[in-house]
């Protein structure tokens, strides 16, 4: 489509936007220690915060998942694969009248190593994180800030200095979530034309 055959729509900010349009993300399972039990909630609005060891998620006071944190101080996060998505909608599931996810027993977990808080098993990237702030004053959310303390990768999702990189991503396909409310398969990839004095 040629810019003369472009419509550009304007949309107003005085409510939320998010759901004029399709924006891609990733799509993750957050682990945390729940009284004497564990919690899994799915989020998409997460990632690494900057280039070293420190990954973020928006919550809210609202969610569970955010008092868990705070009360323990650490979290996991799993990336799940894309035949997983089943199990992002169970961890989404509401709560039983005490409080209960009884749907949360038919995903298959594993225990963390450094932190007290569940893994998703068959996800193919695991990180560990203690609570390093909770910064308010987002509307109604939270962005929490966690410190990668450890990691794991299915060796079949690693990058290897003997693989080619579109190679990884085909044999194992990316779970991305498009919101609102649809998910994608990526198993194709091209190299980014980075401009030869490109640097980080």
């Amino acid at each position: 489509m040629g810019n003369a055959e472009r419509r550009i729509a304007p949309i107003p900010v005085d409510v939320p936007i998010w759901d004029r349009f399709f924006t891609v993300a990733p799509l993750v399972i957050v682990g945390t220690k729940e009284g004497d039990g564990q919690n899994l909630a799915p989020k998409h609005m997460a990632m690494p915060l900057g280039w070293d060891n420190y990954f973020c998620f928006v919550c809210s006071p609202q969610h569970q998942t955010q008092h868990n944190v705070e009360e323990t101080g650490e979290f996991t996060v799993s990336f799940l694969r894309p035949d997983q998505v089943v199990a992002a909608s169970l961890a989404a599931a509401p709560r039983a009248q005490d409080s209960s996810k009884p749907s949360l027993s038919a995903i298959p977990t594993m225990p963390a190593r450094r932190v007290d808080a569940p893994l998703v098993r068959d996800a193919y990237l695991w990180l560990e994180c203690e609570l390093e702030r909770v910064i308010g004053g987002f509307g109604r959310n939270t962005l929490i800030i966690g410190r990668v303390v450890a990691a794991a990768v299915d060796e079949s999702a690693m990058r290897t200095s003997d693989a080619d990189d579109a190679d990884v991503i085909h044999v194992d396909p990316l779970l991305v979530y498009l919101s609102p409310g649809r998910v994608a398969r990526v198993s194709e990839s091209f190299s980014f034309p980075y401009h030869v004095d490109f640097t980080i």
